[in-house]
């Protein structure tokens, strides 16, 4: 408990302060945590955003002078948590996970950490850039209900972003399936099947993302008495559990999907070879009695002998003779098994 591992990948942390109330409004970066020490002011939200995680030191002064827990400082550095509301004696610790959508339509995850004091909001991230800034945009346009609500409100007001963010990658995967059951109708093959798992795979990433945070945000709403979160942040709180839980149920939607294009690659690909496999049963039933009949009159049989001993191989159109009825014969096979519907007749399946 406590031990902090700061994540391999190395991201110079940044530091960045809002400060606000109804009239006031002071945004500036930081240079390191010490300065921290001297932004908290009775009366104002205190919000400071650390975008990067490689320098463990700075999450550590942090959580010395905000008196963060230690498992919840542990918490932050350690990535890989699973979404959760942990509350504290200072304290109320939030872990979700934000995804964000890459110009090459890859899936981006990180970890985003939120720790809501009485006075203060912070917020932890892996990496420099995030789905925040629209809501950094309404504090500075000074929205009234924004500038005018307290620390918990602007908890609230980050989560709902990140999960709104969600909603982007859904609509993207979404595009993909499409694509993808076209692609299975038409002209189905290795590549596509591949790229079906592929999209299984991040819909599942996804579902380990939005399932316990819908979890973790459901008992903050329930709770009765929460010294974290006022009355009137509830309502906002329970419209974020909303969204999470239309996350959830789109994203089921999908990976319920991957698995019928999956079955449809199957079917297809069933069917494609019980097609092929009756085109090469026509042909070899075809060149069955055609076989029979050339392996009887290549026989060395003499016809000089007797005149019952294969009397054909003394004809003078013999030769013509033996192609005529093994045109008619290959023909009237045809001409059953089209009426059979095996070669895509009137009673074709």
């Amino acid at each position: 408990p406590g031990h902090f591992t700061p994540p391999a990948e190395f991201v110079e942390p940044t530091l960045h302060l809002i400060r606000y109330d109804a009239v006031e409004l002071e945004e500036r970066p930081l240079a390191n945590a010490a300065e921290t020490a001297t932004v908290r002011k009775p009366g104002l939200v205190t919000w400071i955003d650390v975008q990067g995680l490689g320098d463990g030191s700075v999450v550590r002064e942090l959580g010395e002078l905000f008196n963060i827990h230690p498992l919840a400082v542990s918490d932050i550095v350690n990535l890989g948590q699973r979404p959760k509301a942990d509350e504290y004696e200072h304290h109320l610790y939030i872990v979700l996970r934000m995804a964000s959508l890459a110009e090459d339509g890859e899936v981006h995850w990180e970890q985003v950490s939120v720790v809501l004091g009485a006075d203060f909001v912070l917020s932890f991230q892996e990496r420099h850039g995030d789905c925040l800034e629209p809501l950094r945009e309404r504090v500075r346009k000074g929205r009234k209900m924004l500038r005018s609500s307290g620390c918990d409100y602007l908890t609230s007001m980050i989560v709902d972003a990140i999960v709104d963010g969600y909603f982007p990658v859904l609509e993207h995967h979404g595009e993909q399936l499409e694509e993808f059951e076209d692609a299975i109708l038409t002209n189905a093959d290795r590549d596509v099947l591949a790229d079906v798992y592929r999209a299984k795979r991040d819909l599942m990433t996804f579902r380990r993302a939005a399932w316990p945070l819908r979890e973790a945000l459901n008992q903050l709403h329930r709770r009765e008495e929460d010294p974290w979160l006022s009355p009137a942040v509830r309502p906002y709180l329970r419209d974020t559990v909303d969204h999470v839980t239309q996350v959830v149920d789109v994203n089921e939607t999908y990976r319920e999907l991957c698995a019928s294009l999956v079955d449809v690659y199957l079917s297809t690909l069933g069917q494609r070879t019980n097609d092929i496999m009756r085109v090469l049963t026509v042909i070899a039933t075809i060149f069955i009695p055609l076989t029979f009949f050339a392996g009887i009159y290549g026989m060395n049989f003499d016809s000089q002998a007797s005149r019952w001993n294969m009397p054909e191989l003394a004809w003078r159109y013999g030769y013509v003779a033996f192609w005529v009825v093994s045109i008619l014969i290959a023909a009237a096979l045809l001409v059953v098994f089209r009426r059979l519907g095996w070669l895509g007749g009137r009673n074709a399946q």
